[in-house]
């Protein structure tokens, strides 16, 4: 017998038991097998199924004392670089993975395709711009100690910003810092943007430009800050009591619902709350301490502290006219 017989309708990965391993053929009805690949027909070859779906866990282990440890198969997508973490890094290690020290010949071939490799890491400039206002963006997250959740927010921000075209004829630095601090404000932070700014390698003028083409053509959902979120910080950066704290929580709270604060800048607001509950609660607090910490000058703390005054004279006033 030939071996052409053998292999004339079958494969070799298919799998026959003298049974058929499935209903009837749907066209003809004649017996229907199944390979490690597909499922067909044997007498007109028409195929039922194709590359079954693989129920079984996405994990492996890579070594028999390594059940415990189970790996995955990769590691998730990423916003944060360029093309998602999907690309591959050539290591400068001088060992193999067995640890053999790899020849001189070896290393230098392998310089010659890591060199390459660089090279051909963008597709295009615009491509390689959006890999550095993303490294940029990174960084500045990094220097605020922000969340890695509003990282990736940035990182995709400042990819859609690429997309639409709006950083032609802007600097890519000063779209990254803009990108950083609108996802601050979107994600409700307390963030100025004279901190963002200052971790920038651009003025905060190009900054506040770029973030308003973000806000103005993205349409951002940008909500005002609440002076309320500033206060926190400006207590720990001052180091006064708990006591005080709580005052100017309620101040601020009090301030926000009548609505002298519409306007205004937040943090200078909630400097002039700390300020008066510092004097109330008889602690030394300089205005001048004051606007360093909140990063506005003495004459806002001053004339926001003059405007709570007002606000807290009002209930005693109204209570001398109804007794009057």
């Amino acid at each position: 017998m030939s071996l052409r017989d053998i292999y004339e309708r079958t494969f070799d990965e298919d799998v026959h038991n003298g049974e058929q391993s499935g209903p009837a053929c749907p066209e003809c009805g004649g017996i229907v097998h199944t390979n490690s690949i597909e499922t067909a027909c044997e007498d007109c070859g028409l195929v039922v199924e194709d590359r079954p779906i693989d129920h079984g866990p996405e994990w492996r282990a890579f070594d028999d004392d390594e059940r415990d440890r189970r790996k995955r198969t990769g590691p998730p997508l990423t916003p944060t670089r360029h093309d998602r973490g999907l690309s591959g890094e050539i290591g400068f290690d001088r060992t193999d993975a067995n640890g053999t020290t790899l020849s001189g010949q070896k290393r230098h071939q392998l310089a010659r395709l890591r060199r390459e490799h660089r090279r051909g890491r963008w597709s295009s400039k615009a491509e390689q711009n959006l890999a550095h206002g993303l490294t940029e963006v990174r960084r500045i997250v990094s220097a605020l100690d922000l969340p890695r959740s509003l990282r990736d927010q940035a990182c995709q921000l400042h990819r859609t910003a690429t997309e639409e075209d709006l950083i032609r004829g802007r600097s890519v630095e000063a779209m990254a810092a803009a990108s950083v601090y609108a996802a601050c404000r979107c994600a409700g932070l307390p963030r100025t943007l004279e901190e963002v700014g200052a971790t920038s390698a651009v003025s905060n003028e190009r900054v506040q430009n770029s973030y308003g083409v973000l806000n103005r053509e993205l349409e951002l959902p940008t909500v005002p800050m609440d002076p309320i979120e500033y206060v926190p910080k400006l207590i720990s950066t001052l180091d006064v009591s708990p006591v005080t704290r709580q005052r100017a929580v309620t101040l601020a709270r009090k301030v926000t619902t009548s609505g002298a604060a519409n306007g205004c800048h937040p943090a200078g607001v909630a400097a002039g709350c700390v300020y008066q509950a510092a004097q109330e609660q008889e602690e030394r607090i300089t205005q001048a301490e004051l606007a360093d910490a909140a990063e506005v000058s003495v004459m806002t703390v001053r004339a926001q502290w003059k405007q709570l005054q007002t606000i807290l004279d009002e209930p005693s006033s109204q209570s001398q006219r109804g007794n009057a």
